[in-house]
């Protein structure tokens, strides 16, 4: 139990994220760059006022700090967002979905490795079910061999936004992480739209979308991601996005069929194997393993 306890902010932030994705489709008119880049500001300001408010004190980046941090906001902020409309370009939206699906897998593997420890087979065998789950809520789709290198594209982007972090979360812990990749990130995204974009959202819609994703989606969300991974590893960690899908199928407006319902059952499975039944102590947090 002391395990669903402690995953239970990353499952709150997996589902912020799975339950927005009908709010960012009322940003397919937005221009991208800009859009990305208000949204990230407004989530700095809210997590600057939110640590003085709470005193969590912010630590400046030193070192390759910088690089490992610059990292999470190119990889799992920019990229990956260039990544998703880049390949809706030659994929239809499952297509993508289904390779973001394997980022369990991926943390599963390569998590462990980065604490100096080995991968976990039933922390690998449960995430491989959570994959197997999230792949049939999402269901298939047409692509072309463009659309496949986007989506391994955004694979490795969603899975650098957690693995990227792990070398600094033991320092700077889950504010100043948060904290530090989005002013990152929505320098990047400014930087981009003032070289690509001349427009600003037109909207109210598209305005009150972007406060939504600014206030949930990052600012929360990334609070609850980060502070689930400093206490469960990245491997255990991984297997709570296979909840995001799940929020996107129950938030969608239509009533899931019979093959999304099982999906939900077979990653309420990898869940239950991975975070029920294995061992407290089987992977180590990072807050126990330190910084660089």
């Amino acid at each position: 139990m002391h395990s669903i306890r402690t995953a239970l902010p990353g499952a709150a932030a997996m589902a912020f994220v799975g339950g927005s994705v009908t709010v960012s489709g009322s940003l397919g008119d937005a221009p991208l760059f800009t859009t990305q880049a208000i949204r990230y500001a407004i989530a700095f300001v809210i997590l600057l006022a939110l640590a003085r408010a709470t005193g969590h004190r912010i630590l400046l980046p030193r070192g390759r700090e910088w690089l490992w941090l610059a990292g999470v906001a190119a990889s799992g902020l920019v990229l990956f967002n260039v990544a998703l409309v880049r390949g809706g370009e030659h994929a239809e939206p499952a297509v993508i979905a289904v390779a973001v699906a394997c980022v369990p897998v991926l943390l599963g593997l390569v998590g462990p490795l980065l604490q100096g420890q080995r991968p976990h087979r039933r922390i690998l065998l449960a995430a491989v079910v959570v994959t197997v789950g999230s792949v049939l809520v999402e269901g298939t789709g047409r692509t072309d061999a463009a659309g496949v290198a986007w989506a391994a594209v955004a694979l490795l982007c969603e899975a650098g936004f957690t693995l990227l972090a792990v070398p600094v979360l033991g320092r700077h812990g889950a504010w100043g992480v948060s904290l530090h990749s989005v002013w990152l990130g929505a320098v990047m995204f400014a930087l981009l739209g003032a070289a690509e974009e001349d427009t600003l959202p037109a909207t109210g819609t598209e305005w009150a979308a972007i406060a939504y994703l600014a206030v949930l989606v990052t600012a929360a969300a990334f609070l609850l991601w980060y502070s689930t991974v400093a206490r469960l590893g990245p491997g255990r960690s991984g297997l709570l996005t296979g909840i995001a899908p799940v929020a996107a199928a129950l938030t969608g407006g239509d009533l899931p069929g019979p093959l999304v319902w099982t999906g939900i059952a077979v990653v309420a499975a990898g869940l239950a194997v991975g975070l029920v039944l294995t061992r407290a102590g089987t992977e180590p947090s990072v807050a126990r393993t330190g910084g660089p």
